[in-house]
């Protein structure tokens, strides 16, 4: 059962907060490496994206919280589902976001190296991958902006959550804050050891990259 959505977009903090939340006992938490992992959820998230939201309860069955991509996009339908849920909205500067996005998620150059590969099996991941983001786009993700328009986006989507969701089941989160505020949200002791981080833009291009080869990639 989920206990908490993760309405933030990719490029928030988001792998950092699944470790932070798993640390904190709400594990396992559902974030876009773990569609990588299992292509044969891709199906149906792109069914829920397109409004089936029907599929949701066999996806998440097992988790306990969500953070990242697709599940950002679904806030709304998640929030309706998991009444007792709440809701943490992960944000950053808006200028800061689109520059580290720019770099990985709304990288155009990375996305021809998915649509470039050959292999049977990274051919297929790649597939997988890029129709999962077009039905992401057509919810309403801007892979396609300049930033502008992205920034206009990403802003557009932080006001939605914050006007439809209530104050008390809400956390409009940085991850620079640590711990303190996530462990007083959710009403749990902070934890003896650092907040985690991860995920830099680097490390994202070279996932993508070894998937177009075909390597395999079992980091996170």
């Amino acid at each position: 059962m989920v206990d908490i959505i993760g309405a933030g977009f990719g490029r928030t903090g988001t792998a950092s907060l699944r470790d932070a939340l798993e640390i904190l006992g709400y594990g396992p938490c559902h974030h876009m490496t773990e569609v990588i992992q299992n292509p044969g959820t891709a199906a149906r998230w792109i069914a829920a994206l397109a409004g089936d939201s029907s599929v949701l309860p066999g996806l998440l069955g097992k988790y306990r919280a969500t953070q990242d991509f697709p599940g950002a996009l679904l806030w709304r339908e998640m929030t309706e589902l998991y009444p007792h849920a709440k809701v943490l909205l992960s944000v950053r500067d808006p200028k800061e976001w689109y520059n580290s996005a720019r770099a990985t998620i709304l990288n155009q150059d990375l996305r021809r190296h998915l649509e470039q590969a050959v292999l049977p099996d990274a051919r297929r991941m790649a597939e997988t991958l890029l129709s999962l983001t077009d039905a992401m786009t057509a919810r309403g993700f801007p892979v396609d902006h300049g930033e502008q328009e992205a920034i206009a986006s990403f802003e557009r989507h932080n006001e939605a959550v914050r006007a439809a969701v209530d104050p008390d089941r809400l956390l409009v989160y940085e991850v620079r804050q640590g711990w303190e505020p996530l462990c007083a949200f959710l009403g749990v002791d902070v934890p003896d050891k650092p907040f985690p981080r991860g995920n830099e833009a680097g490390v994202f291009a070279g996932k993508v990259r070894r998937l177009a080869a075909g390597e395999s990639d079992s980091t996170s």
